[in-house]
């Protein structure tokens, strides 16, 4: 006998305690097709919100992400090696902070894994405009490009891009649109 079928979202997450910012009330209207509410996202917002995501995930740091770093400093428990390394992640964190130099120097892969609710009409290629994003922040902010694509079974070249991204889209229920960017 074979096992039951049973459903398990491929990534489970936490409830989100995150504080977000809105950037832009544009390129969003709301519509309605057979008596159901769908949301019409145009590409730009896509590639506004890639940009900005990964400029954040590249300069800077969650508030509570610091304070647990911070909270070594004065751990009773804390090697004296520990508290070297956090306070030496904490100026890095305050240098980053000021948009010139990221926190990390080997920016790696752009990935994105969304979920995109079948109420969500973008008319486009989601992962073209979100690359777009990608592309416009690591040219603009002092990004290493770090992803190379090959030429040959032997030879590879750096895109000068950091592109393609890794982009995974799932269609779900509803009407939400969640993205996780990660550079690595």
């Amino acid at each position: 006998m074979s096992k039951p079928f049973i459903w398990q979202e491929p990534f489970l997450q936490n409830k989100d305690g995150t504080e977000y910012t809105l950037i832009s009330d544009q390129h969003i209207t709301v519509t309605e097709l057979d008596g159901e509410e769908v949301i019409k996202i145009a590409p730009e917002a896509l590639t506004l919100l890639a940009r900005q995501a990964f400029y954040e995930a590249s300069f800077f740091l969650r508030s509570a992400h610091l304070q647990q770093v911070a909270s070594i400093l004065n751990d009773p428990q804390a090697s004296s090696n520990d508290k070297y390394v956090a306070l030496q992640l904490l100026r890095n964190a305050e240098v980053s902070a000021k948009g010139v130099l990221p926190n990390c120097q080997d920016t790696g892969t752009a990935t994105i894994v969304a979920s995109k609710g079948q109420q969500i009409w973008t008319g486009g290629n989601d992962a073209e405009a979100l690359s777009k994003g990608i592309y416009t922040t690591f040219q603009e902010n002092n990004l290493r490009f770090s992803q190379n694509a090959p030429l040959d079974m032997y030879t590879e070249v750096n895109t000068q891009t950091n592109l393609p991204a890794q982009i995974d889209i799932s269609a779900v229920a509803g009407d939400e649109y969640h993205f996780l960017c990660i550079n690595k």
